[in-house]
């Protein structure tokens, strides 16, 4: 059922509706580190991108993406020596 849907069948905005149900911000942001960490991992042990998205049951694009956003973090994170 879409945002709208329940929107409409309750009263409220589609809006409300996805901000009631919304994950917070800092567990997203915590969530999408630990996915971009287990990639870089899986990647550092020698697997494939290929394998790394089986086993995280993605595409390929998405598991280089993790670990090219795992990889940007770190770097970032070393030249400004924020810890991780």
């Amino acid at each position: 059922m879409t945002a709208r849907q329940v929107g409409a069948k309750y009263g409220i905005s589609p809006r409300t509706v996805q901000r009631l149900i919304a994950e917070p911000r800092d567990d997203f942001e915590a969530r999408a580190r630990a996915r971009q960490d287990e990639a870089l991992a899986l990647i550092e042990s020698g697997l494939t991108y290929r394998q790394v998205a089986d086993r995280m049951e993605t595409t390929r694009g998405a598991a280089a993406g993790l670990v090219h956003r795992a990889r940007t973090r770190l770097r970032q994170n070393h030249s400004t020596g924020t810890p991780q």
